[in-house]
């Protein structure tokens, strides 16, 4: 008698509602690895998504603003349920606040709510059976704040991509430079600022921003007034910022707020030494002089430092890079995070939440 256990393929229901950043890439990352596994997927999503083609053949798509006043919005839970009804899914995903609200009161499946920062309330995850941070910190906030239901700890993983450092020249840069680089959206708590007066500290220095925002006008006169803006290069959004940063000698990280800091991730598997603030996730993951230098936050002088040491210092360099490679591997592993996934959407949830 054939007693092979037989294998159920769960169907998750994605609902977000991010632009675009690391937060975005994560998502992208992680629906692509599930449906490596098989998972049946469907998603929710603003309209107009750079990422959107990078999850379209994974399975259908739903565009929506889901805002709180236009008759899409309010027409658009009918539409979930109607689809949980014919579909069946085993699990519902919200990523984040906003797409939370959209979880309905539905016995059928699991329903996790993905957090990659601090809320200040929970009053939207009202319907959820669990929530999922993606730092240890997101899970003691939670629990000040009242929740009761489990919350696990689930981090990120970067993208499998190699490295192929982008030609310097084709950005205009010397090939002898030393160029640090910076990337992330272009908004006040991502402190670019700071990498930009950093900069324009070690004369030999150039710096590559990348990624945009609302702030880029700002920089960009910001680069100008310290005397940098014909060594800075704002790169804009790209599809895969690893190989330009993998063309760099330093990676700056000057958050004044950073719940994980997924480009830090991209780095280490660049091979690029990091300086970051000890803002929220570099705080928990990195090791100062092990993985990485670790500053105060908004302390240039601090940072400034740390950056002419690893211009003065290739040994220590090397070290930080080891020691950022052995941390990805075992802190923010592919196959043991989708793991841990796939246990949510079956319905254990009770088990380890650290």
């Amino acid at each position: 008698m054939d007693t092979k256990k037989e294998v159920t393929i769960p169907r998750v229901l994605h609902l977000h509602f991010g632009k675009d950043g690391g937060a975005e890439r994560f998502f992208v990352n992680l629906v692509n690895a599930l449906g490596e596994r098989g998972v049946e997927q469907r998603f929710i999503i603003r309209p107009r998504r750079s990422w959107r083609r990078e999850i379209e053949a994974l399975g259908p798509i739903i565009e929506n603003h889901y805002r709180y006043i236009s008759f899409s919005s309010l027409l658009l839970p009918w539409r979930v349920r109607r689809m949980l009804r014919q579909w069946q899914p085993d699990a519902i995903m919200a990523w984040m606040t906003r797409a939370a609200r959209l979880i309905p009161d539905w016995p059928g499946a699991v329903k996790l709510a993905r957090i990659g920062n601090f809320p200040p309330h929970l009053r939207h995850f009202s319907r959820c059976d669990a929530l999922v941070g993606n730092m240890p910190g997101i899970r003691s906030h939670c629990k000040d704040l009242g929740w009761t239901r489990p919350v696990h700890t689930i981090s990120n993983f970067p993208r499998e991509v190699s490295p192929v450092p982008v030609a310097r020249a084709a950005l205009g840069t010397p090939d002898d430079v030393f160029l640090i680089s910076g990337a992330g959206r272009f908004l006040p708590r991502k402190g670019h600022d700071l990498l930009i007066r950093v900069t324009a500290q070690i004369p030999d220095a150039w710096l590559w921003l990348i990624g945009d925002g609302q702030e880029r006008r700002t920089l960009e006169k910001l680069a100008h007034k310290v005397g940098i803006a014909d060594r800075t290069r704002f790169v804009g959004w790209v599809e895969e910022p690893i190989h330009y940063v993998a063309a760099t000698d330093v990676f700056g990280m000057p958050s004044r707020y950073e719940p994980l800091g997924n480009v830090i991730l991209e780095a280490w598997q660049a091979g690029v030494p990091v300086v970051a603030t000890r803002s929220e996730g570099p705080s928990w993951y990195m090791t100062d002089s092990e993985n990485g230098l670790l500053v105060d936050i908004d302390d240039l002088d601090a940072f400034v430092a740390a950056v002419r040491r690893l211009h003065n210092d290739y040994g220590l360099a090397e070290t930080l890079v080891a020691g950022g490679r052995k941390q990805l591997e075992e802190t923010f592993n592919k196959n043991r995070i989708v793991d841990q996934y796939l246990d949510l959407f079956a319905g254990n949830l009770n088990g380890d939440e650290v």
